[in-house]
């Protein structure tokens, strides 16, 4: 599988023919985010209904310059879509092998690090263990191996974990429409995907082995998953990686597209930075400060309204604070990012973290801002 043209499906893997890549490549080939003035950035915070030049602007440099402005209309729209709640989650990593070469990642294949795999036994006591802390809303995720993780293993993981919550979501590696449909079966009720860059040039670069390396398969994910009866999907670039302003415009415009496809999906989006990895401390955000990350998290409020909007422990504590502040409604917390790390840790963590905060911690400080911290909004009769 090396050496393989990005964009060539393997086989095995199903193409369902849709139309919205082609769109996002073209219009983000486009997308000059140096290209756009003062009156272009108030044109676009004084509407209602933003459309996607809007939120080019939004996302241009000169928008920099305007951050005030745009975090206070975007603290407007976050209270008016979600009031004063803040969704709270936390995820459970049951599997850290990886059949993926991907240069920028702590489960890379060919990375030397402590590969495990939970039991069943052990994804009950992580379970129980979480859900002792007040969670009702779970992430379950996998590294990118269908051998050792195969969706079996997964949906058994899933229905374990539907008994204790209101609310199960993964981030697991691609799978075609029939397979999202035994998963949600299983009880799983959202599907994440980060897209890592919209670069496909950049894309092939840096994934060198694998099935990860297919790029529109990956591109396609959450598509096949809403199309399997999944309640919605993520979508994410990880920024830093490319050139991080259009990968952002890349997946807002994704987002965005998928949104007027399926309009009964919920739709959410994530701002995840590079953070250095087992083996690999060089691997950083490239120009992605924390002023430009929050003008992403602002733009996507400005200009999707209704998305929900995460922002993940990968950040600090006070950017997290001030994010929820603004834009953000929903984060994290009490994570570990290692296999068993919410009883008796057997695997390497995927990447670093940056807050370490309880469940009970992050409560504490949402109630102090004046917020409040919600485990689940979803109610089961």
């Amino acid at each position: 599988m090396k050496n393989q043209d990005c964009m060539q499906y393997q086989d095995g893997i199903v193409d369902i023919k849709s139309e919205i890549m082609d769109e996002v490549l073209e219009k983000t080939s486009k997308f000059d985010y140096k290209n756009y003035t003062k009156d272009d950035v108030f044109s676009a915070l004084e509407k209602k209904n933003r459309n996607l030049d809007d939120f080019a602007a939004l996302l241009s440099v000169e928008a920099q310059n305007y951050l005030e402005d745009m975090a206070q209309i975007s603290a407007i729209e976050t209270r008016a879509k979600f009031g004063n709640n803040i969704n709270i989650f936390t995820p459970l990593y049951i599997s850290n092998y990886c059949d993926s070469t991907c240069v920028y990642c702590g489960y890379s294949a060919k990375n030397k690090i402590q590969r495990a795999k939970l039991s069943l036994e052990n994804i009950d006591l992580e379970l129980e263990n979480i859900a002792k802390l007040g969670i009702e809303d779970i992430l379950i995720l996998t590294g990118e191996s269908r051998g050792k993780s195969s969706v079996e293993y997964i949906g058994e993981a899933c229905k374990r974990a539907k008994e204790l919550f209101k609310v199960v979501s993964i981030e697991i590696y691609p799978l075609n429409v029939d397979e999202y449909a035994f998963l949600h079966e299983c009880g799983v009720d959202f599907v994440n995907v980060y897209q890592e860059t919209y670069n496909p040039k950049k894309y092939q670069k840096i994934h060198l082995s694998g099935e990860k390396m297919v790029f529109p398969y990956r591109f396609n994910s959450q598509e096949r998953a809403i199309l399997g009866g999944m309640r919605g999907a993520g979508f994410a670039a990880l920024l830093g990686i490319d050139d991080f302003r259009k990968d952002a415009f890349a997946t807002g415009l994704h987002a965005n597209l998928i949104s007027k496809k399926y309009p009964h999906a919920e739709i959410s989006l994530s701002c995840p930075r590079l953070r250095p990895i087992i083996n690999n401390s060089r691997i950083n955000p490239q120009d992605v400060h924390e002023k430009e990350l929050l003008q992403i998290i602002m733009a996507y409020r400005l200009f999707m309204p209704f998305a929900t909007i995460t922002v993940s422990t990968r950040e600090r504590k006070n950017f997290r604070d001030n994010a929820i502040k603004i834009a953000a409604n929903k984060i994290s917390a009490g994570v570990s990012v290692a296999i068993g790390g919410h009883s008796k840790k057997v695997g390497d963590e995927q990447f670093e973290l940056s807050d370490y905060r309880s469940v009970k911690s992050v409560c504490e400080d949402i109630k102090k801002d004046g917020f409040y911290p919600l485990m689940s909004e979803y109610i089961y009769v």
